[in-house]
């Protein structure tokens, strides 16, 4: 039997060690990248390259939202903009703390630069590279230079990509990557409904494919690979297609067959690597759960607070949820639960955070760093509240062997957008329904 694909044979004696296995990591969030971090830390592989070392000498890691520039007025390093009770990790905008105390790349975040993680085999050959497909939007950016940081102080090479960066980016992004793509053993991504993705797989000659956490969204792509469907994200499930995406049609539907394993001769392996509950899988599929252990090993116990905590979602920015009712629903579990602070979701707008903290007297934070992090290190409320989101699955696992309790609040079908998809209400309770170690907590009954 040929030994699998990515995992080095045996070597006769006196014969030269097999050739590094090469991974590439395609990541467009900062919980993708997180969970990229999650999978080599669970599948054993050690850092690529050495500490501090990037790629066309990016600078990551810089205090602020973007050293770019890319901040919103909502963010507390820009304070001068008048935000109202509206903070972000380092309201002076010099210590380059992140919020919950870590600095990125300190000892205190425990990164160890260039050490393989325990228990690290035959993969620790392994070569990974992490290439950043940079979106736009602010706080995604600054999130992810932060999660960038994070991992070149693990070992491993980034390599960022102004992938949207104006009308020849994708071409010259594309281009850049074609030959690395071909070269690649195995390509890890960590959203398959992304056209940038898509096309990337086209292109790849990779056996072993790997689907790292993009959030619940997760659990929409298994079901969706195992239905045969075409690849379509859950809250524009149900609309009619628009002109790009017929024009995109074709290759989505090429990038999809990619994803279907094949156990012929040479045939293509395919892992999804999740902590959401997988309750229909494709066959052949391999399902690894994520446990979070990265990252209780590197962050935290945190210390706790006597109060409560909310947690933001972005479903209102999606159309799904009505504005005015979410904030009377905020507003409702704030003073239910005693909460005095409100996470932000990395893709809530700026307004709709400043009429919060006005309306609900609650501190906002924008988190520099993914929540399961945040919370991990602390310091955190002893209860976190939720909306149905990808948080009510991770934060139990992140957070196992405290004390703090987790608590979602189911989203009411009254709070429904006119135009939101026919599957939203049935999505949103299942990803209620299946959470392990929460508690549901009734949501306020609004007035019409």
């Amino acid at each position: 039997m040929s030994p699998r694909a990515g995992t080095p044979g045996p070597a006769s004696p006196g014969s030269p060690p097999p050739p590094p296995t090469s991974t590439l990591a395609f990541v467009e969030s900062p919980v993708q990248l997180l969970n990229v971090l999650e999978w080599a830390h669970a599948h054993g592989l050690a850092a690529g390259g050495r500490p501090g070392a990037g790629t066309g000498g990016d600078t990551v890691g810089v205090t602020g939202a973007d050293a770019g520039g890319d901040t919103e007025g909502v963010t507390g390093a820009d304070a001068d903009r008048g935000s109202v009770g509206v903070t972000g990790a380092d309201a002076g905008g010099g210590t380059g703390r992140t919020a919950g105390g870590v600095l990125a790349g300190s000892p205190a975040g425990r990164g160890v630069a260039g050490r393989a993680p325990e228990g690290a085999g035959a993969g620790a050959r392994d070569r990974l590279t992490l290439v950043v497909l940079s979106p736009t939007d602010p706080m995604t950016r600054g999130q992810l230079r932060r999660m960038a940081e994070l991992a070149r102080d693990e070992g491993y090479e980034v390599r960022w990509e102004e992938a949207r960066g104006g009308a020849t980016a994708p071409f010259q992004t594309i281009g850049g990557l074609t030959g690395a793509l071909r070269r690649a053993d195995r390509v890890v991504m960590g959203d398959p409904f992304s056209r940038y993705v898509q096309l990337l797989l086209t292109i790849t000659r990779a056996r072993d494919l790997v689907v790292v956490d993009d959030g619940t969204a997760t659990m929409e792509f298994v079901a969706q690979l195992a239905r045969g469907e075409r690849l379509v994200r859950w809250h524009r499930k149900g609309g009619r297609p628009g002109p790009r995406d017929l024009l995109f049609a074709p290759v989505s539907a090429a990038a999809r067959r990619r994803l279907v394993p094949d156990s012929g001769r040479g045939g293509r392996r395919v892992e999804v690597f999740s902590s959401m509950p997988i309750e229909e899988s494709p066959d052949g599929v391999t399902v690894t759960a994520n446990h979070f252990v990265w990252t209780r090993a590197r962050f935290g116990p945190p210390r706790l607070t006597g109060g409560a905590d909310l947690v933001g979602t972005s479903l209102v920015e999606t159309g799904v949820v009505d504005g005015d009712r979410y904030l009377a629903a905020v507003r409702a579990l704030a003073a239910a639960h005693g909460a005095t602070r409100y996470f932000a979701h990395r893709r809530e707008s700026a307004d709709k955070l400043h009429r919060l903290a006005v309306e609900t007297g609650l501190e906002v934070v924008r988190p520099e760093l993914p929540l399961e992090l945040i919370a991990r290190r602390g310091p955190i409320g002893r209860t976190v509240v939720s909306f149905p989101s990808t948080v009510v699955h991770t934060l139990p696992l992140a957070l196992a062997g405290t004390d703090v309790r987790v608590a979602v609040c189911d989203i009411d079908p009254s709070w429904l957008t006119a135009t939101a998809s026919p599957r939203a209400e049935g999505f949103l309770s299942g990803v209620t329904g299946t959470a392990r170690d929460v508690q549901r907590v009734a949501g306020a009954v609004l007035p019409d």
